[in-house]
């Protein structure tokens, strides 16, 4: 019940701001900035195309909201299991049924400060994982820095741009194409990767954009989601040494053009490195959850969980987490080509990390291709689509396992701030032991969503 007035009172907040900024100016487009609508589908970063012109302070209240219906059904062969401080077998599923998830909604404030200068708040009002309203993080673009009155920096800004806040860590090109809360506006599927590459830490990004086509991108963050001033006291297995908190670095170099009115390629390589943090999330830092509700889960091990409001059991159903909180060193290539409406986005990864207490680096590889149809022409607000993903791991404890998963999609755009979307999945999970409730896991069925982003 707490949960629906949570999401009840967002939606007003949302629907109330929305009603009252659409009557003044400041609800205007803004500078440098990605539309929270099908306008924004297939950006990435983004553009240096100074096509807004400033005029003064101005204020975009905006949200994303969305509803699904899930009808999953779910399997496996683990072997029956007790264990102490949990009642019956706890290798047995969670019974589902046909119904609707928790609704998720987000809150997005985006004021252009100066010509040049915008920033962003985003604030989960409901979701899955934070059951109550969170600030997902913020930051302050630079485009132009006309306040240090230098030509020669004008000139260097025309291709530069300065993100810095707690953001996005803009590793591989996936995340600008994932469901985050409320927001489902950009994924042409309801779930995002088996391998979700997501979290937000606090740091700065420096852009380059050449008229090429060519772009880079070098970053500095802490490492953290959980910022910390108290010195680790943690030994670190590998070193002997008190846990440090060091710096994460990341890059990305590609190519992105539209070589022709029909055809456009884009290509990038990406980075993530850092030796040594508190608690790395590169992989599980998503703070709303899974959009697969309760897949391959226990009802024994959920009733013995201490639930609260800020942490829900087994938020993540559906996904792999390889558990790289000390240790994360990753590389991601991504292709997107664009034909007309036909789309082809692919992405191979290669990790490698450890926790705390292991000494060796462990593995992860993923990956994933997304054939999306958009039609009509010129339109675009119908698709088709099929996504293939797969991930293979070495787990602590557990040893190499495999997932694999197959989605069908198709939807339609009734405006440009309106989705509706159905996918049929499919899962498998290999190699899992028979003690562990993955043996044999499966799941398969339809879910339906509608979405709003504005």
């Amino acid at each position: 019940m707490k949960n629906k007035i949570f999401t009840i009172i967002g939606l007003l907040i949302i629907a109330g701001l929305s009603l009252i900024t659409t009557a003044v100016k400041a609800q205007e487009t803004i500078q440098y900035f990605r539309p929270n609508s099908q306008q924004g589908i297939n950006v990435f970063e983004t553009s240096k195309l100074d096509t807004v012109k400033f005029t003064g302070l101005k204020v975009k209240i905006g949200g994303n909201f969305e509803l699904t219906f899930q009808a999953l059904g779910q399997s496996n062969t683990a072997m029956p299991l007790t264990k102490p401080g949990f009642t019956g077998n706890v290798n047995s599923l969670i019974p589902l049924t046909h119904a609707f998830q928790l609704p998720m909604a987000n809150l997005n404030v985006d004021v252009q400060l100066a010509d040049g200068i915008r920033m962003n708040l985003t604030q989960y009002l409901a979701s899955r994982h934070h059951e109550d309203t969170w600030v997902k993080g913020g930051y302050i673009q630079f485009d132009k820095l006309l306040f240090l009155h230098s030509d020669f920096i004008d000139q260097i800004m025309k291709s530069v741009t300065v993100r810095i806040g707690q953001n996005d860590v803009d590793y591989g090109d996936q995340h600008y194409r994932r469901s985050d809360g409320g927001n489902t506006i950009f994924n042409p599927f309801v779930e995002n990767y088996i391998m979700d590459e997501f979290s937000t830490e606090l740091g700065a990004q420096f852009y380059y954009h050449d008229k090429s086509g060519v772009f880079a991108m070098a970053g500095i963050t802490d490492g953290e989601l959980n910022e910390t001033v108290i010195a680790g006291s943690k030994i670190d297995a590998k070193t002997g040494q008190p846990n440090r908190y060091d710096a994460a670095f990341l890059g990305k170099l590609g190519f992105d053009k539209q070589l022709n009115k029909d055809f456009r390629i884009r290509i990038s390589g990406s980075f993530y490195t850092v030796n040594s943090c508190n608690s790395n999330t590169l992989f599980g830092g998503d703070r709303t959850g899974s959009h697969y509700f309760n897949i391959m889960e226990n009802q024994a091990v959920a009733n013995a969980t201490t639930l609260s409001n800020a942490v829900d059991y087994s938020a993540f159903s559906g996904r792999l987490n390889p558990g790289f909180s000390e240790e994360v060193h990753t590389y991601m290539g991504n292709l997107f080509l664009k034909y007309k409406g036909l789309e082809f986005f692919g992405t191979a990864e290669n990790a490698t990390g450890r926790g705390i207490t292991e000494t060796g680096n462990r593995w992860a590889t993923q990956y994933a291709g997304d054939v999306v149809y958009r039609f009509p022409e010129n339109k675009e607000n119908f698709w088709v689509g099929f996504r293939y993903n797969t991930v293979t791991a070495d787990l602590a404890g557990i040893g190499d396992v495999k997932i694999n998963r197959e989605a069908g999609s198709l939807g339609w755009f009734l405006t440009k701030n309106i989705m509706m979307k159905a996918e049929y999945v499919n899962q498998e999970y290999l190699n899992y032991p028979n003690t562990n409730i993955l043996n044999g896991g499966k799941f398969h069925g339809v879910m339906l969503e509608a979405s709003i982003g504005f």
